[in-house]
């Protein structure tokens, strides 16, 4: 069973660029066919979809966050992580580490969460000063 868990700072200040980690157990991120990806969830709003990070290193945003966010990746910690660049208090939500067993593209502009069969608990970032 693969299990995912967020980790970073709760707190983040305008402009400052917003990082965080999701650990993965019970499989490796390297497994053919699976992806890797963040979400988030406003307050009051539904999920959002950010980007995702292949198994083979390929990446793929959501296009109004593509100029801004980054995924990466640790295979020798069996980590993926992500950096948002230039915050503000619109970024504030719950963000999740989720991956699906299968190709997912945010090029279609089509967000859907059920889509992903793991997820992490979530963890909240409050961007403010």
């Amino acid at each position: 069973q693969v299990q995912l868990q967020e980790s970073g700072p709760g707190l983040v200040k305008p402009s400052q660029t917003l990082s965080l980690t999701c650990t993965v157990s019970g499989g490796s991120i390297t497994n053919s066919h699976f992806y890797w990806s963040w979400i988030r969830q406003p307050p009051g709003k539904g999920r959002e979809g950010m980007g995702a990070r292949a198994y083979d290193g390929d990446t793929n945003y959501s296009e109004s966050l593509k100029s801004r966010a980054s995924i990466s990746r640790d295979t020798s910690k069996n980590q993926f992580s992500l950096q948002l660049h230039s915050v503000t208090p619109e970024d504030t939500a719950m963000y999740y580490c989720a991956s699906v067993a299968a190709p997912y593209s945010y090029s279609s502009g089509i967000f859907s969460s059920d889509a992903f069969d793991y997820w992490g608990q979530g963890i909240q970032v409050t961007v403010s000063s």
